[in-house]
């Protein structure tokens, strides 16, 4: 019983990095194709405005389903870091070059420093993710069991590609929605137009890539390819359809502040079908939540733990978004109003 609640805590703190970072993400993303420096100028304003109080607040999530899966389940922490460390390494490097890259990007007044940085950050955006969907792909293929040898075979294959395709459509989807709602709140009328369209561009593509990819998965993924066809899987792909729908209609409308929750609703609703999908494995077909649960004397503590945390962690994350969307932790300067 406690190995089974920490494993839907395990998925609901995956649910939240992918909403909370994957809007980091799609900004990055944004800001890859935002073009050169004069045409690019404006949308890359707001994504800094939008992005700076909150882009490492959103790592405590990853934090958290890394101490879950290596107190709670060490089996499986050792067979996904063993075969696919690395995907997981380039993730990592990417999550360190764009980090790195946003935070020098603002201070330096050289273009050509600008110009370094800003790649940095809008490459490893596309990268991060993209490489954090081949693991979870790679999971669900059914290639990754305990032993298996690390080898592009555990994770170059077409459901870990499309995943990762899903992955970059997602980010992309979160960070229009996001951006198109940042640009009202910070006075960028000419904006508003501008990331509704990418928004409703990367909800079409989000849809189009998960349709390919339910349909085009590896061979050895039958077990989870059921599971996304019938039963709670298929019940939370419909619904994750109907709440991208939902925010497709609300980013154009007057309503615009309410598709932030739909598209959060939308990945958040992706990622529970993949853990409905492969239940009751952590690994399908060759480890269950049972089989990879750590000693139960562990589980118990660790469980009480992670609610304590999730009590005085998650209110003051709440907040702290609270007080974004608000505009109170990122006004806009003198200088800001005139540009």
């Amino acid at each position: 019983m406690t190995a089974n609640i920490v494993a839907w805590i395990l998925l609901l703190v995956i649910a939240a990095y992918a909403c909370g970072g994957g809007v980091d993400y799609g900004a990055g993303f944004w800001d890859l194709c935002a073009g050169g420096a004069a045409r690019g100028k404006r949308p890359r304003w707001l994504i800094d405005h939008a992005m700076a109080p909150v882009w490492e607040v959103n790592n405590v999530w990853l934090i958290f389903v890394l101490v879950l899966m290596w107190t709670g389940f060490p089996e499986f922490f050792q067979t996904v870091f063993s075969a696919l460390w690395l995907p997981l390494a380039l993730a990592a490097v990417g999550m360190v070059l764009r980090g790195a890259g946003f935070a020098l990007r603002k201070p330096t007044h050289n273009l050509a420093g600008r110009r370094i940085y800003g790649a940095a950050f809008a490459v490893s955006s596309l990268l991060t993710p993209f490489f954090l969907g081949t693991v979870i792909g790679g999971v669900a293929s059914g290639r990754v069991t305990p032993g298996t040898v690390a080898s592009a075979h555990a994770w170059a294959n077409t459901t870990s590609i499309m995943a990762g395709l899903v992955a970059v459509a997602a980010t992309a989807f979160l960070g229009a929605v996001f951006l198109s709602v940042d640009a009202r709140r910070f006075g960028a009328t000419d904006l508003i137009g501008y990331f509704r369209l990418r928004a409703r561009i990367a909800g079409f593509a989000l849809l189009v890539v998960g349709v390919i990819g339910v349909t085009l998965t590896d061979p050895q993924a039958a077990y989870v390819h059921h599971g996304l066809t019938h039963g709670a899987g298929l019940a939370a792909l419909i619904a994750a359809v109907a709440a991208l729908v939902l925010t497709i209609w609300l980013v154009s409308g007057p309503a615009s502040g309410w598709a932030r929750y739909s598209s959060v609703a939308t990945v958040a609703l992706l990622v529970a079908a993949w853990g409905l999908a492969q239940r009751p494995y952590l690994v399908p077909t060759s480890l269950t939540v049972q089989e990879a649960a750590g000693a139960s004397e562990p589980l118990h503590w660790m469980l009480f733990v992670t609610a304590v945390a999730l009590v005085l962690i998650g209110p003051a994350l709440v907040l702290l978004y609270r007080l974004d969307t608000r505009g109170v932790l990122e006004p806009l300067t003198e200088e800001d109003v005139a540009e």
